[in-house]
């Protein structure tokens, strides 16, 4: 784990005992701090409680800070998934005049005592996790000890820190953002911003500001890579004056080379990540053979099986329509290779806006979920709809009715939680129905 002496003898309220939280907890009490845990669930705090049950257990103790006096708290650590918004710890940390942090926040005090190392920090609504895997990968192809988390991985407390000359690669949310005052690093990437979580920002323009406080954060001589292909993007890309800025162009080599980066958005992933890797001082030669031997990512636009001539595609992932375009954009109009699509769930908007002008890959949409009535009435009369309402009965339907050559796409441009428990089990769900078809 990252210990370090920038938390000895210090106070900290940790709210939240899931996997990051129990990662902050132990790494904390291993630095000689002071913590105050609790999480709502009885489970959670009955794991912590045996966790530190024996000697040099009294550094942790079970109490909520919703009810326990946090003044002199040198830090409330909260997950990225308390909305800062409406939650009343943000008030309660606020009146105590306790800054609310995140386990990215620790991992940036505790840079100073680590190993000469870089950090690569990757947001955007759009493409994070793909591009942080793939730098990640790019990274190892060149023999550089390298990490990834964040967003995506094990918890960043919870690792091992690298040697001397490591990058530790960090996809962040907005949200993790937020709860971060001093991540200055060495490369930060922003790669698009579309409206998205407007339930915790007052709109817009409020969520591109988060994001572009990642820039803020860094020192002028770091680099900034930007992909500039939206207006929000371009206007942050303007704003940066006196730091080096590099606008990544799409107009990078023939696809056909690259097996799991299809499609214009993953254009925009490898411009940004070969960006990166040339700022890391990696050489086009590795970056050329870690493109072509790059796997991708579960749940995004995941190649899981082919059944009579029928690719089936789980880009589970793609949570907004914004996010499911690329993926009807990455099979051309193609009579032979036309999309049986499956979208709904929980959505985050009324409108298929950015996926419309793909309407003309679709052959069928299937459409489940909340949002499948609604989706269904937007689609009446500009592509053929069958309302399904489960996953497992658009899966069959699809197949059924799709011919070789031709697509099954799960790319349900909304938020699984009226069904699943997140976007990974409603993509297992989507392999098992695959691999159920007789």
């Amino acid at each position: 784990m990252i210990a370090s002496d920038a938390f000895r003898g210090r106070n900290y309220a940790v709210l939240g005992l899931a996997r990051s939280g129990l990662a902050t907890v132990e790494a904390l009490a291993a630095s000689g701090a002071r913590i105050m845990a609790w999480d709502s669930r009885e489970e959670a705090r009955t794991t912590v409680a045996a966790m530190f049950s024996g000697e040099g257990g009294g550094a942790v103790k079970l109490a909520d800070p919703m009810t326990t006096a946090l003044y002199g708290m040198h830090g409330v650590v909260v997950s990225p998934g308390v909305p800062l918004n409406r939650h009343p710890i943000a008030e309660r940390a606020r009146e105590a005049k306790v800054p609310l942090i995140g386990d990215i926040e620790l991992f940036a005090q505790a840079r100073p005592s680590l190993p000469p190392h870089k950090v690569v920090g990757i947001t955007g609504t759009n493409g994070k996790s793909t591009v942080t895997a793939l730098v990640h990968h790019i990274l190892r192809i060149a023999g550089v000890p390298t990490t990834m988390a964040g967003n995506i991985g094990l918890p960043i407390l919870g690792q091992e820190p690298l040697p001397e000359g490591g990058v530790y690669v960090l996809e962040l949310s907005s949200y993790q953002i937020d709860l971060t005052q001093s991540l200055d690093c060495d490369v930060s990437v922003l790669l698009n911003i579309t409206p998205d979580h407007l339930d915790r920002y007052d709109d817009v323009d409020d969520y591109a500001a988060s994001k572009a406080r990642l820039f803020a954060m860094q020192s002028p001589e770091n680099v900034a890579v930007i992909a500039a292909e939206d207006d929000y993007t371009r206007a942050i890309a303007g704003q940066l004056g006196g730091k080096r800025v590099l606008v990544a162009s799409t107009d990078v080599r023939d696809q056909s080379c690259w097996p799991s980066l299809q499609g214009p958005h993953n254009a925009q992933n490898a411009a940004a990540a070969v960006a990166v890797a040339r700022v890391l001082g990696i050489d086009d030669t590795v970056i050329a053979r870690a493109l072509a031997s790059f796997a991708g990512l579960p749940h995004r636009m995941e190649r899981v099986a082919e059944k009579d001539g029928v690719l089936f595609v789980n880009d589970s992932k793609a949570t907004n329509p914004t996010s499911t375009a690329p993926a009807l954009a990455a099979y051309p109009p193609d009579p032979e290779q036309r999309i049986h699509w499956i979208l709904g769930g929980l959505p985050k908007s009324d409108d298929l806006d950015a996926c419309e002008p793909y309407y003309d890959h679709v052959k069928g949409a299937y459409t489940i979920g909340e949002a499948g009535p609604m989706f269904a009435r937007l689609l009446a009369g500009r592509l053929p709809v069958i309302e399904c309402e489960m996953l497992i009965e658009a899966v069959a339907t699809a197949a059924g009715a799709a011919r070789p050559g031709e697509v099954v796409l799960l790319s349900p441009a909304c938020a699984s939680f009226d069904q699943f428990r997140d976007y990974e089990a409603r993509g297992d769900a989507f392999r098992a129905a695959v691999e159920a078809l007789a």
